[in-house]
C-alpha cells in the first residue's frame, strides 16, 4: 500500500512539474516577429520553430504551446515554413531562444491567443 501512494504522489509531482512554467520569466512579457521554419504539431505541446533578424544577427527561435487538442481550428498546415510571425510569449529564463507562446499571428491570417499553462 506504501509503495503504491509512493509512486502515485511521484507521477503527480512529474506531471505537475511537466505542465509548469517555472523555466519562464513569467514576469514579462516579450514580441519577436520572425519566419517559420518549422512547426510539430504534436503532443504533448506544440512546437513553432522560427528565425529572427536583429542588430546582432539571426536568432533561431523555438516556441512552445499547448497541445494540439487544445488549439481548436488548428491542423499541422496551420503554419507552414515561409509564414511570417509574430509571436508574444514568455522567454526561457536561462536567456536561451526558448519561449511559452501566449499569442501568435501569421502572415495567412492564423492568430492563436493562448493561456498561462495548459
Amino acid at each position: 500500500m506504501k509503495k503504491t501512494i509512493f509512486t502515485l504522489l511521484a507521477a503527480v509531482s512529474v506531471l505537475l512539474a511537466h505542465h509548469g512554467l517555472a523555466a519562464f520569466d513569467t514576469t514579462k512579457i516579450i514580441d519577436e516577429k520572425g519566419t517559420v521554419v518549422d512547426f510539430h504539431f504534436v503532443n504533448p505541446h506544440c512546437i513553432v520553430e522560427f528565425e529572427s533578424k536583429d542588430e546582432k544577427g539571426v536568432h533561431k527561435w523555438q516556441g512552445e504551446m499547448t497541445s494540439p487538442a487544445h488549439l481548436h481550428g488548428w491542423t499541422a498546415t496551420s503554419l507552414e515554413k515561409g509564414n511570417v510571425v509574430a509571436v508574444s510569449g514568455y522567454r526561457a529564463k536561462s536567456g536561451a531562444y526558448y519561449m511559452w507562446i501566449t499569442k501568435l499571428k501569421s502572415s495567412n491570417g492564423t492568430e492563436l491567443k493562448s493561456f498561462k499553462g495548459d
